[in-house]
């Protein structure tokens, strides 16, 4: 007998939140939205996740408000955006990112997250020692950390967040973008 798709059966928050976000992949489209990637051609290379599969996750996160489509000035292609419920997700997606580190990762953080604002790393909670306040997404850089593995990916994603450092939520490639959007 197959494994089921849902949660139907259980009267649980967790279970609700797992039929929208649980499904492999999901998570880490909705960390490449948090790390500013908004095109479908970047998350298929990023990734390296099959077409399908993607076109699935999009249009779940996007029917469920996750994520909102924005039509580029081409009118071919669009980007996805994350909405403030997608944006809501940023301490599960860190949590989990940092449980990762912490357990799996013997050689090191591959990311490093730190307060925009003061410029100070926040702790695996999410804490900045300096202001002693939990940052949101929108206040945090990323960088390339001690345990990353440049040889991994050499996708443009991969080589624009190994160039420098850069603010969550803010697209990765903003000259490709259509003005006043």
């Amino acid at each position: 007998m197959g494994l089921g798709r849902g949660y139907s059966d259980q009267d649980c928050s967790l279970a609700r939140a797992l039929e929208v976000i649980g499904e492999r992949w999901t998570l880490l489209v909705l960390r490449d939205c948090f790390y500013g990637v908004r095109r479908f051609a970047d998350f298929h290379a990023h990734l390296g996740i099959p077409r399908a599969v993607l076109t699935d996750r999009l249009k779940t996160l996007t029917s469920m408000g996750l994520l909102e489509r924005r039509p580029r000035a081409t009118g071919v292609e669009v980007d996805y955006d994350l909405t403030g419920r997608g944006i809501d997700l940023w301490p599960t997606v860190f949590a989990l990112s940092q449980w990762g580190e912490r357990w799996l990762t013997p050689q090191g953080a591959r990311r490093v997250f730190s307060h925009a604002t003061c410029g100070t790393d926040v702790t695996p909670t999410g804490l900045c020692p300096a202001c002693d306040a939990v940052p949101p997404a929108a206040d945090l850089v990323i960088r390339q950390g001690p345990g990353a593995d440049p040889s991994l990916r050499d996708d443009r994603v991969s080589e624009a967040l190994r160039r420098r450092p850069h603010r969550l939520l803010t697209d990765l490639f903003p000259e490709q973008r259509p003005a006043g959007v």
